[in-house]
């Protein structure tokens, strides 16, 4: 078996699209991250001066429990859609480049099938044996490799499960610190 130039340049090219296909996935998540934290930021220093002005001008201890109490909750909930923002960045990032692993990975499998089906089609008299043998080696790969990439979607998906829930938890926990500090302080 051997490759022509011609095959050669081909699948360089490919190899060569595909990084930089990957390269331009990873700058664009680059992006979204950077936008979120300006985001973050801005939304964060013009809270803080607010929540500043406010608590410069509370009379007593009762109304600065209050003002800490009502600024909890808020904080808690944007803590939250903060990482689930993050969260979704990653995980969209992610699944780009999954996709991409999933071409390629389809993509050397033909080529791979098509190497063995030019390999049989020359093989010597007699040599049945070990073309059955490549052949198998060849469906146990891709059979090992469908079954480790569906445990890793299915991983992802209760890793995902898990965080949703994490969030929520939280979330209702901080809701019900702040109600009872603010009974507390009523």
């Amino acid at each position: 078996m051997t490759f022509t130039p011609e095959q050669l340049m081909a699948a360089q090219k490919a190899n060569v699209e595909t990084l930089f296909g990957l390269t331009n996935k990873a700058f664009e998540g680059v992006e979204k991250l950077v936008e979120l934290n300006l985001q973050l930021a801005k939304t964060t220093l013009g809270e803080f001066a607010e929540s500043t002005r406010a608590a410069l001008s509370v009379k007593d201890a009762q109304e600065l429990l209050a003002l800490q109490a009502s600024l909890l909750q808020p904080a808690a909930e944007k803590a939250a859609a903060y990482s689930r923002h993050l969260y979704d960045i990653v995980a969209g990032t992610s699944a780009d480049f999954g996709k991409v692993a999933e071409a390629t990975m389809a993509d050397t499998q033909q080529s791979v099938l098509s190497l063995v089906d030019t390999a049989v089609k020359n093989a010597p008299a007699g040599s049945e044996n070990a073309v059955a043998l490549v052949k198998s080696a060849v469906a146990a790969a891709n059979n090992a490799y469908e079954s480790v990439h569906k445990a890793a979607k299915q991983a992802a998906e209760v890793a995902e499960a898990n965080f949703t829930a994490i969030t929520n938890t939280a979330v209702k926990a901080t809701q019900g610190a702040t109600k009872a500090a603010s009974k507390k302080a009523a």
